[in-house]
C-alpha cells in the first residue's frame, strides 16, 4: 500500500512540473487521484488463473482471466491460484505390509484448483493437508496387502488413494486427478530373496521350454518317418502293381506271338510242299537233338533201331495231318 501511496505522490509532482500548470494543484491533485485509481483498481488476470478479491477483509469475489476493475483502498487481492494441473511430489516413506515387511514407497500427486473460494478459506495449506492425507491413505493400503501383492497391484492402490483425497479435496476446492506410485523399494534382504527367485523362475521356465522343444522335436521324428514308412510301402506297391502289368503284359504277347506262330506254320503246311518241308524240319531237328546230346555228355545215345527216326517222323506227320485235317472237318460234314 506505500509503494502504491508515493507512485501517486510521485505522479502528482510530475504533472505539477507540467508547462502550464504550476498554478494548477487542483488539477495535480485531480491527476493524481486519477493515477492512483488506475494503479489500484485495475487487475489484469491472467490466462487459467483465478484472483480472489476481499473487500474490506470480506470476502467479495473472484477475478475471472483478463481486465477486472476493483475499488482502491477498499479491494484487495488476497489470493492468487493456478486452475492448471499441478504435480505434487510426495516424499518417500517407510509402509508396513501385511506380511511385516518394510517397504520405502514414494509417489507423485496431480491435482486441480476447482473452486477458488474453498481453495482460499477452506484449508489454510491445502498443499500440506493433501500430501498428509497422501501419505496416510498410502500406508494404509499398503499394510491391507503382502509384499508380493504390492507390486502386481499398483493401480489398484493408485485409485484407492485418488478416490479417498478426491472425497476429502472436495471441501479444500481442489479435485485430486490422479496418483502414481514412483517407486517400491523393500530391504536389501528381500530384494537378494526376490533375485534368487527370479533366478530360480528363469531356469525353471528354461528347463520347460527345452523339454518341450526335445519332445516336439521327437514327435516331428516319429512322425517323419511314418511319412517316410508310408510313401516307401506305396511306392512298393505301385511297383508290384507295374510289375504285375508287365508280366501280364509280356504274357499275353508271348501267348499272341506263340499263336500267331503256329497259325503262320498251319498255313503253310496247308500250302503245296508245306508238309514235305514239315517232314524235312521234324526229320532235321530230331536228328540235331541227337548231335546236341552228344556234345554235352560224354555218353553217347543211338536209338536201339535206326527205322526209329523214320517212325517218329511218320508218327509226327500224322499228328500234322490230323491238325491239318481239324479245321476242315465241319466243312465235309
Amino acid at each position: 500500500m506505500v509503494w502504491k501511496l508515493a507512485a501517486a505522490v510521485v505522479a502528482a509532482i510530475v504533472a505539477a512540473q507540467l508547462p502550464g500548470l504550476q498554478h494548477y494543484w487542483g488539477w495535480v491533485l485531480l491527476i493524481g487521484i486519477v493515477v492512483a485509481f488506475v494503479v489500484e483498481g485495475v487487475r489484469i488476470v491472467p490466462q487459467q488463473s483465478a484472483w480472489v478479491v476481499e473487500r474490506l477483509g470480506r470476502f467479495h469475489g473472484t477475478l475471472e482471466p483478463g481486465l477486472n476493475l476493483i475499488i482502491p483502498f477498499f479491494d484487495k487481492v488476497a489470493y492468487i491460484h493456478s486452475l492448471k494441473e499441478v504435480p505434487l511430489d510426495v516424499p518417500e516413506q517407510v509402509c508396513i505390509t501385511k506380511d511385516n515387511t518394510q517397504l520405502g514407497v514414494d509417489g507423485i500427486l496431480y491435482y486441480q484448483v476447482t473452486d477458488p473460494r474453498l481453495a482460499s478459506y477452506g484449508s489454510s495449506n491445502y498443499v500440506a493437508a493433501i500430501t498428509q492425507l497422501a501419505q496416510t491413505t498410502l500406508r494404509s493400503e499398503i499394510g491391507k496387502m503382502e509384499l508380493d501383492k504390492t507390486f502386481e497391484s499398483r493401480e489398484e492402490i493408485n485409485r484407492q488413494i485418488v478416490q479417498s483425497l478426491d472425497e476429502a479435496g472436495r471441501n479444500w476446492g481442489i479435485k485430486v486427478l490422479r496418483y502414481e506410485i514412483k517407486s517400491l523399494t523393500p530391504p536389501e534382504s528381500i530384494l537378494r530373496s526376490m533375485q534368487q527367485q527370479i533366478t530360480a523362475e528363469r531356469e525353471k521356465r528354461a528347463l520347460i521350454a527345452k523339454s518341450e522343444g526335445e519332445r516336439q522335436q521327437e514327435i516331428n521324428v516319429a512322425d517323419g518317418e511314418k511319412q517316410a514308412a508310408v510313401l516307401r510301402s506305396e511306392g512298393e506297391k505301385q511297383a508290384a502293381i507295374n510289375r504285375a502289368q508287365g508280366e501280364a503284359t509280356a504274357i499275353r504277347v508271348i501267348a499272341e506271338a506263340t499263336a500267331a506262330g503256329v497259325r503262320s506254320v498251319a498255313e503253310a503246311i496247308g500250302d503245296k510242299g508245306g508238309l514235305d518241308a514239315a517232314n524235312l524240319k521234324v526229320a532235321q531237328q530230331y536228328i540235331d537233338a541227337f548231335a546236341n546230346l552228344a556234345k554235352s555228355s560224354n555218353t553217347l545215345i543211338i536209338p536201339s533201331n535206326a527205322g526209329d527216326v523214320a517212325g517218329f517222323v511218320a508218327t509226327a506227320m500224322s499228328v500234322l495231318e490230323r491238325t491239318r485235317a481239324a479245321p476242315s472237318a465241319p466243312a465235309r460234314s
